[in-house]
């Protein structure tokens, strides 16, 4: 946790500057998340995944229709940027989901879940390199920290002839 909140910077973070909309924001994703991944769980047996995910992207996109702006949404295939959102949908959403589900299937759970923990490392890095951002010397720490601790988790999880 320490790791995660030197690398985010939220200990620079006043009460001032978290607003009500901010903190619901964050609350509401996280309940989503585990809602997803429960239901996804739970309907696991009952169908395959590609179907499993078909019928939860068109609930996605009911729900979100249904709390967008017609004109704005018809605007979307003249703007130039179009072809970005496609590509960010492809690879930023679908792509990484399907590796992830195939991960899971060659992985132990106890091993996903500590290598998910790079998660942030990985977003972070992704800033720097693509999007040309740059890390103070606590964010680098930071990173440092989640990665020595997935390291060792990963190592106490073996047994000894593993190694």
């Amino acid at each position: 946790m320490l790791g995660v909140i030197l690398l985010t910077g939220i200990h620079d973070v006043g009460a001032s500057d978290i607003t009500l909309m901010a903190a619901g924001a964050g609350l509401l994703s996280g309940l989503s998340y585990a809602t997803f991944i429960f239901a996804f769980k739970y309907a696991a047996p009952h169908g395959s995944p590609q179907a499993i995910l078909v019928i939860a992207f068109v609930v996605l996109v009911g729900v979100l229709a249904s709390m967008s702006d017609a004109q704005q949404a018809a605007a979307v295939p003249g703007a130039p940027s179009w072809p970005l959102f496609i590509a960010l949908g492809v690879v930023g959403a679908e792509l990484s989901f399907v590796l992830y589900i195939i991960g899971l299937r060659h992985t132990a759970p106890a091993v996903a879940s500590i290598v998910a923990m790079v998660e942030p490392v990985t977003a972070s890095l992704f800033g720097v390199v693509v999007l040309d951002e740059s890390l103070a010397a606590l964010q680098i720490l930071g990173m440092g920290l989640i990665l020595a601790t997935v390291t060792a988790l990963g190592l106490q999880g073996r047994e000894p002839n593993e190694m």
